[in-house]
């Protein structure tokens, strides 16, 4: 069935978006995922990833021309199938079937034979918007709307929480929220159902419903039914220690009877789940029982010699614990998620090899303290080796590139991502153009990325286009590490703290302030010998950072 795809809000201030670039035609097929557009919005140019799987039937716009937020961008559905309807329904609904036939229920086992006509519903699915580069899933962190409540277009109606940031999600739709696909804290897949919005009363599961036959991928609407074993019951009274001759339970249908976590819960504490009495339904035993479960004391036993009855156990008596196992399970953030798939890939995808070198860093900590006393804000190491990197790059455009299947793309202009930790993981804020950028100018601007990562306001334009990155740990005490590269940059540094350390200075031993730094590299676009030229260079500039000022 054809689909209206409609233009995206790509930014909190977007208004409108130009199509740049079409990737694809009328005619051509598209599955959900594959890129279709370059789209200008008015903070950058973004790819549009379709969401639908079928055949292009209809463009909106032509390149260059400009498409408003929830406009028609493009139709997508059957090949030869009939759209017209659907653009007429965008300004009318006179081509809507009568309510009489939304009146008339479709027999039950059409339901999963026959496709679900929706066309009189008066109602849209409002689908989990794709808000980052790198985002599958958002999770609901707070809704503002409950079902009932009106909402119009560009009213604010849920918090979510992407891989990168808690982003807000405005309306695209006027009318009456009728259904809301997951509850606070809940995860909805990209393209999954976030809401429903129509006139009051629209018959919105039947929409539901339709979605799952479209997409046998999508997840069941109604919940699993309980275990038996949550179901509520009686209170009994558990005794504190079985009976002392430890007799197996009695159980009417001469079975035991217990659930599975009962039995391999049972068999992980060494208990004969015969022995243990169950308070479930029908005497079923349940996790609670082999919980509480105590062994009774050893019955007393006769002596092989004598016939005479003993104990059985001698005078000194362990104690039955003494420690106990326990761990806490962490649900995983979106932001980790997304670290671990992303630097997987990159890590198993890219052969890296590493350079490590050491630099002097005497005459650098000399310059930080002179422009310090000038400086309009305070100028650290780390914006020096941000500014050293990016001039080094400027003259090995070779270490500025990426791997792209096909093609390696040597980038002219410099980028440079600063990897800054937060309590969920790591967010790479991006500093643009930093090599025409002065070191107060550079310093400003990270100072400010880094407090809006960890506030986790970050706009995902400011997290995007890196060519190189840098990772610092020399505040922690790291002396020297590798990282793995972030994709889709060829390299990246890893910088370790400064130390002071026995050196050879013109033939004589002194001290000097050393600080080593390790890049890592992707062997496919960068070879030894260019990676160590950009070392070089880098190297120098740090070492005489004079030159960072020309």
């Amino acid at each position: 069935m054809a689909e209206i795809v409609k233009m995206p809000k790509m930014s909190d201030t977007m208004e409108e978006g130009v199509i740049a670039v079409w990737h694809k035609k009328v005619g051509d097929k598209v599955e959900s995922g594959e890129l279709m557009a370059e789209i200008e919005t008015d903070k950058a140019t973004m790819d549009y990833e379709s969401y639908h799987d079928g055949t292009v039937l209809y463009l909106g716009a032509e390149e260059g021309d400009a498409v408003q937020v929830d406009g028609v961008l493009a139709i997508v559905g059957e090949d030869g199938e009939d759209y017209q309807a659907l653009l007429d329904g965008e300004s009318s609904s006179e081509e809507a079937a009568p309510a009489t036939e939304a009146a008339s229920p479709a027999p039950a086992a059409a339901v999963s034979s026959e496709k679900i006509d929706t066309s009189s519903i008066n109602a849209t699915i409002v689908r989990m918007p794709k808000m980052s580069d790198t985002m599958e899933e958002g999770v609901i962190a707070t809704w503002h709307k409950k079902v009932g409540d009106t909402v119009e277009s560009g009213e604010l109606v849920a918090d979510v929480e992407t891989d990168k940031a808690t982003m807000e999600y405005e309306s695209y739709d006027d009318g009456t929220v009728l259904y809301l696909g997951a509850s606070e804290g809940e995860a909805v897949k990209v393209d999954g159902i976030l809401a429903i919005v129509g006139e009051p009363g629209a018959d919105f599961e039947t929409l539901i419903k339709a979605d799952v036959q479209n997409d046998a991928d999508t997840a069941e609407v109604t919940a699993p039914e309980a275990p038996a074993e949550a179901a509520p019951v009686a209170e009994k009274p558990i005794a504190a220690a079985p009976v002392a001759n430890e007799a197996p339970v009695t159980h009417p249908s001469g079975r035991v009877k217990a659930s599975p976590l009962a039995k391999r819960l049972a068999s992980e504490k060494g208990i004969d789940i015969a022995l243990v009495q169950g308070t479930g339904e029908a005497g079923r035993i349940i996790k609670r029982d082999v919980e509480s479960y105590v062994p009774a004391a050893q019955p007393a036993i006769a002596s092989k010699t004598t016939g005479a009855v003993e104990a059985a156990a001698p005078a000194i008596q362990l104690p039955t614990i003494v420690g106990e196992e326990s761990f806490e399970d962490v649900k995983l953030s979106q932001m980790r998620k997304v670290i671990a798939r992303r630097l997987g890939e990159s890590k198993f995808a890219a052969p890296h090899f590493y350079l490590t070198m050491e630099i002097n860093m005497d005459k650098a900590i000399e310059a930080r303290k002179s422009m310090n006393e000038i400086s309009p804000v305070k100028i650290s190491f780390n914006d020096m080796v941000i500014k050293a990197v990016a001039v080094a790059l400027r003259k090995h455009p070779g270490v500025n590139s990426s791997w792209l299947d096909d093609r390696i793309r040597i980038n002219h202009h410099v980028h440079i991502g600063v990897a800054v930790a937060v309590d969920e993981g790591l967010l790479v804020p991006v500093v643009k153009f930093a090599d025409n950028k002065p070191l107060s100018h550079i310093s400003a601007e990270v100072k400010g990325l880094g407090a809006k990562a960890r506030d986790k306001k970050l706009q995902p334009d400011e997290m995007e286009g890196n060519t190189f990155t840098i990772s610092n740990l020399g505040m922690f005490g790291i002396e020297e590490f590798t990282a793995i590269i972030n994709p889709p940059d060829a390299c990246i540094m890893a910088v370790g703290g400064i130390k002071q350390t026995a050196i050879v200075k013109d033939g004589e031993l002194a001290i000097g302030n050393i600080m080593k730094v390790t890049m890592s590299c992707d062997h496919r676009v960068v070879d030894g010998a260019v990676g160590s030229a950009f070392l070089k260079d880098f190297k120098s500039l740090l070492e005489d950072p004079v030159r960072l000022l020309v």
